[in-house]
């Protein structure tokens, strides 16, 4: 069963808005096969309505925010651009496992060895599931944030890494070590 939850900061989440966000929200999480969560902030700054959605299903986490003088247009934009995520992350899901099959052929065929490549004050602390995936899956991941790094449990390291974006628009890997 899928867990929707939204909150409010200055402003009162009256039930035809929670409603509304909800049914919206449920609709995006159905098109998972496993039960998922999902958090939606509803905010007032300024007379500017703002809405931040986020989604956890499996392994993934995605991530939309709008900022719209209406908070009902909000909502449906923000879904929308849940909607083209999950789109763009099932593509390229699609797309690796094809180059996937590829690339095991072809190391078939001729052997490869992967490429390696004062006190501060702490203004927002997150906690966040360490979920197994590889390289791949963990820079889907930080792209769909729109982060710049990701730390993630490498299952082919069998450690935990950090992805992160160069300012070159390629990516890097930090291997950790104890």
């Amino acid at each position: 069963m899928n867990r929707i939850e939204v909150r409010g900061k200055n402003i009162e989440v009256t039930q035809a808005l929670r409603e509304y966000a909800e049914k919206r929200i449920e609709k995006i999480l159905d098109q998972f096969e496993q039960d998922g969560k999902a958090v939606v902030k509803l905010s007032v700054e300024k007379e500017q309505k703002i809405v931040e959605a986020t989604l956890m299903v499996e392994k993934i986490t995605l991530r939309s925010e709008e900022r719209n003088s209406d908070m009902y247009l909000g909502i449906d934009i923000a879904a929308d651009k849940l909607e083209r995520q999950i789109r763009k992350h099932k593509t390229r899901l699609s797309k690796r496992i094809r180059l996937r099959q590829i690339e095991v052929e072809q190391s078939r065929s001729a052997k490869e060895a992967p490429a390696v490549e004062d006190l501060f004050e702490v203004a927002r602390t997150k906690r966040v599931l360490l979920t197994p995936m590889n390289q791949e899956e963990a820079i889907l991941q930080m792209n769909l944030l729109q982060h710049d790094f990701f730390v993630f449990l490498d299952v082919e390291a069998d450690g935990i890494n950090v992805v992160y974006r160069r300012k070159d628009g390629r990516y890097g890997l930090l291997e950790l070590e104890r």
